[in-house]
């Protein structure tokens, strides 16, 4: 009894506080964690780098202006040097730097799409918890029933003693479960909060969908190419195209020049001048950045193997997890009914004073445990249809 009456002052807390809560649906709540996720936020952020890199990859080496001056005639000099790409260096750097940025826009696609995944299964976790809180008040509120109704059969004498001890210690079990409830519902609040990009200092929005089926979907098998391997392949054509560059750069920057020269009195005017430069490599042949660049492509392709059998791993637990948790679901309905109804017979036979105090416990406790089974089920079956979606997004456009 002293266990239940601290619990319930607990509740009304959370049943005032609610009141004050926006109500947020589900497509809302994805909505708001795509547009304030961090993660979205750092992978846009490497779109523009990848970007910015396409743009430097394509520029041209600016020309480079030389004015000397001899004591020897023509005493005077201007030289213009103009960089030449005979090596293919130039074309090979902007290829590299455009898989870079098709790997940015693909990682970003599933940043974004891994934000409202994040925001999908904390929705479905919060729906679930508000459901356990519900069942757990109207078990604790059941329970109490159960204990008043044993005084006065103890005080008509139809039952004992220890029949009401024993509903007692149920009625404080099931008060201090739908506590312990309220705060796990709570505590999954603040989480959807924070997968939102709400504040999280006090409980600001309340989920308002239903805890039903998922949707049917298409998303039953694995796809031919998910955005994690589109994005580790674009990697790994940027790293191998950029071994190639610094492969080629051995002999750059190859420039000819064109200038002038003039001051020899015995040769009065200016006198045109041609010529070109080759770069020598004998005491740098451009092996670190060679080496870096492999280096780098080994990586790259060491992130496309791990990406595939993560996305091969992923996508296979969560179709093997949602087959089983909908085979659930269906046996979970039948059971709910049948203990369902177990729990209200067994009430009225004890009621009737036809059966004992120990057999309606064990038909509320079953019929209990069976009801929240089904809702967590229910949640294994949403969030694994989530992550389904996840890995069936359509990828970008070049």
């Amino acid at each position: 009894m002293r266990t239940l009456l601290r619990a319930t002052p607990l509740l009304v807390f959370f049943s005032v506080t609610a009141r004050s809560q926006e109500p947020v649906t589900r497509k809302q709540a994805v909505e708001s964690a795509i547009a304030r996720s961090a993660r979205a936020a750092v992978a846009r952020a490497d779109t523009l780098v990848g970007s910015a890199q396409l743009v430097t990859a394509r520029q041209w080496e600016n020309p480079s202006l030389a004015a000397t001056y001899s004591k020897a005639v023509p005493h005077f000099h201007e030289i213009i040097d103009l960089p030449l790409d005979l090596t293919g260096v130039r074309s090979a750097r902007i290829r590299s730097a455009e898989a870079t940025r098709l790997a940015s826009q693909y990682r970003f696609h599933f940043e974004r799409a891994a934000a409202a995944l994040d925001a999908d299964t904390t929705y479905t976790r919060a729906l679930a918890s508000a459901e356990h809180l519900r069942l757990a008040r109207r078990n604790a509120k059941d329970a109490d029933s159960l204990r008043r109704m044993s005084i006065v059969r103890r005080d008509a004498g139809d039952a004992s003693e220890l029949d009401v001890l024993l509903a007692s210690v149920n009625a404080g079990q099931a008060a201090n479960q739908a506590a312990t409830d309220s705060l796990t519902y709570v505590s999954n609040l603040f989480d959807l909060q924070m997968a939102m990009g709400l504040d999280t200092s006090r409980v600001a929005v309340t989920p308002v969908d239903s805890l039903t089926l998922p949707p049917a979907t298409d998303a039953d098998t694995a796809p031919t190419r998910a955005l994690p391997i589109i994005a580790a392949e674009q990697a790994l054509t940027a790293a191998d195209l950029s071994v190639r560059a610094q492969r080629r750069g051995v002999f750059t920057p190859l420039s000819i020049q064109a200038g002038i020269e003039h001051g020899d009195d015995s040769e009065p005017g200016i006198l045109p001048t041609f010529g070109f430069s080759i770069p020598l490599p004998i005491l740098n042949r451009n092996r670190g950045p060679i080496a870096q660049a492999e280096a780098e492509r080994e990586r790259a392709r060491a992130d496309l193997v791990l990406a595939r059998l993560e996305t091969k791993t992923a996508i296979g637990r969560a179709i093997r997890s949602r087959n089983l948790a909908l085979d659930k679901i269906r046996r979970d309905r039948l059971l709910v009914e049948s203990a369902t109804r177990i729990a209200g017979m067994s009430l009225t036979a004890y009621r009737e004073g036809a059966q004992g105090l120990p057999a309606v416990l064990e038909a509320q406790r079953n019929a209990r445990e069976i009801l929240s089974q089904y809702v967590d089920d229910l949640a294994e079956a949403w969030i694994a249809s989530a992550i389904l979606r996840l890995y069936n997004v359509t990828p970008y456009s070049r």
